[in-house]
């Protein structure tokens, strides 16, 4: 049962980063309106082949690494931390942003070359980086993350019922698995009801806010744990 719940939770966590416009999103859009869903598909896949690179780097050395540095780890937890908000902070703004090509990236590349487009792009985008050097070092780490305990009022009873086991290999799927599904189903409804999908943009964005601000408060906390802990 924690396995399925840890699947879940990394399939949400991989919609709710993959989900909000964005440069990514931008070229996927512009890809499958251009050239049809294989097309958009295949640059989602050149976004999700960086993301793939960063997680095997990460699991390889910086894991090891910083695990080894307890103070380095809650700073680049903490850093992870206030990157999620930031991401959220985007997030809600993308609730007045677009899905259409070029809504929210500058650049118009070949139409031809939409996976080299996406993968140079993410490989190069800093804040990509900083996620796997902070918060993929969170998910890789062996603990665990009570995800209803952290809601407002009710917390305290629902505490126990929703448990994710981070560094779990099912979470990490699971976060694969979401993006997986946003690669493939965005450009298909951008292809079948380009203008339908615009209506959801707001609301997409929105949720993806909320997780994204629940995971980034979530990797404070435990960066201030460690600090507490060390001066207490």
């Amino acid at each position: 049962m924690n396995g399925l719940v840890s699947l879940l939770a990394g399939v949400v966590f991989g919609l709710a980063l993959a989900a909000p416009p964005g440069p990514m999103n931008a070229i996927i859009a512009e890809e499958a309106a251009w050239r049809g869903w294989l097309a958009g598909l295949v640059a989602g896949l050149g976004a999700a082949s960086a993301d793939a690179v960063f997680f095997v780097l990460a699991y390889l050395g910086a894991v090891s690494m910083v695990e080894s540095r307890p103070a380095l780890r809650a700073t680049m937890v903490g850093l992870g931390g206030v990157l999620m908000l930031y991401f959220a902070y985007g997030a809600a703004n993308g609730v007045r942003a677009s899905f259409r090509p070029g809504g929210g990236s500058r650049a118009v590349a070949e139409k031809s070359k939409g996976f080299r487009k996406a993968f140079v792009l993410a490989l190069t985008n800093p804040y990509q980086v900083l996620f796997w050097l902070t918060v993929g070092v969170g998910l890789l780490r062996p603990g665990t993350l009570d995800v209803l305990s952290w809601l407002p009022l009710v917390g305290a009873d629902l505490a126990g019922t929703f448990v994710v086991a981070t560094g779990s290999p099912a979470l990490i799927v699971g976060f694969f698995a979401g993006i997986g599904v946003w690669i493939a189903g965005f450009p298909a409804s951008i292809v079948l009801a380009e203008r339908r999908i615009e209506r959801f943009a707001p609301v997409i964005a929105a949720l993806s806010a909320v997780v994204l601000a629940g995971f980034g408060v979530y990797f404070l906390y435990d960066a201030g744990s460690f600090v507490y802990a060390a001066i207490a």
